[in-house]
Formats: structure tokens, C-alpha cells, sequence
């Protein structure tokens, strides 16, 4: 079943300082996760396959590519480590970008924060407010998007327009 974030990426400043930051709030570390994401050709959205020590989902998504905080549609399914599906997508769909990044995971409630170093881009700090409720709140995801984005000092030319597939793709 889909379900709604509000997300926003932004260009670190100075990632170290910046998830200190955040560690003062207390939130719920998860752990350092070695990502590898393989994106997929779809006629609409994103598909991509994501294989890590901590998280293995297949993702579908749709959003604006926008600068700031943007609503995304997810369909994510998580599975135990196999590579059969990308294997299978490979096949069916043909591979558009590989992206490899080092991720720290942290929650607080409902809102995930990624402090990524992502290999040929650099240094980066996504936020995902989360709803997964039958009425989702999106100006409360955006609402608390936005208070992240000020508590970790995020300026408006920080933020990113693409995801990191993108990026890497254009360079």
C-alpha cells in the first residue's frame, strides 16, 4: 500500500557538525548502512532496488523535483537480502544508475534522518516525515520537515532539486 513523505535532500555543510547537531535531540540511532542502490528504466516514477547491511527494500516513488521539501508517493516492500530481484529487474527493465553512498540512520518518531557521504557526489542530510496512517497529514509532515530543516541550520541553497540517481547521471 503507498504511503506519503514529505522529504527534502540538502548539500552538507559540514556533516559531522551537523549530525552532532541532531544527536543532542536524542533520536534513535539505527546504525551505518553501505547502500547500494540500483535504479531502474520505468515509464513513470522511480524504481530502484536497495541493498544494504541494515535496509533491502524494493522502492517505487513519485515526485516533483523540486529544491526543499517535496510530498512523495512510496510503495516500498522490505525484503531479506536476495539478489533475485534485481537480477529479475535487470532483465525486465535494464539498469539507468547504480548509486553507492555510506549512511547514518536515525529517527525521531516518525521522521527518519540520513547523514550521507555518497561515492562521486559527496556529503549529504535527507529528512523523511513519514505517514503511513489511512488519512496522511501532509502539512504536519511539512510542518515538521521544515523545523529539521531550520534546526540544522539548512539554508534555501542547500537544498537539492534532484535525487542523487540524477546527479550522478548528469556528471
Amino acid at each position: 500500500m503507498p504511503h506519503l513523505n514529505v522529504e527534502w535532500k540538502a548539500k552538507a555543510t559540514d556533516l559531522y557538525t551537523q549530525e552532532q547537531q541532531l544527536i543532542t535531540l536524542n533520536p534513535k540511532y539505527i546504525g551505518e548502512d553501505l547502500q547500494t542502490d540500483t535504479y531502474f528504466h520505468t515509464k513513470h516514477g522511480r524504481l530502484k532496488i536497495r541493498e544494504g547491511n541494515i535496509e533491502n527494500a524494493l522502492i517505487y516513488y513519485e515526485r516533483e523535483d523540486i529544491a526543499g521539501a517535496k510530498a512523495s508517493r512510496v510503495i516500498l516492500y522490505k525484503y531479506e537480502p536476495d539478489a533475485l530481484p534485481r537480477e529479475i529487474l535487470t532483465v525486465t527493465n535494464g539498469i539507468k544508475v547504480v548509486v553507492q553512498k555510506k549512511r547514518r540512520i536515525y529517527f525521531i518518531d516518525n521522521v527518519k534522518f540520513h547523514f550521507d557521504e555518497v561515492e562521486g557526489l559527496g556529503k549529504f542530510i535527507e529528512v523523511e516525515a513519514i505517514d503511513t496512517t489511512a488519512a496522511p497529514d501532509q502539512k504536519k509532515l511539512q510542518t515538521q520537515c521544515d523545523h529539521y530543516a531550520a534546526f540544522l541550520g539548512i539554508k534555501d541553497e542547500d537544498f537539492l532539486q534532484q535525487s542523487y540517481s540524477d546527479m550522478l547521471m548528469k556528471s
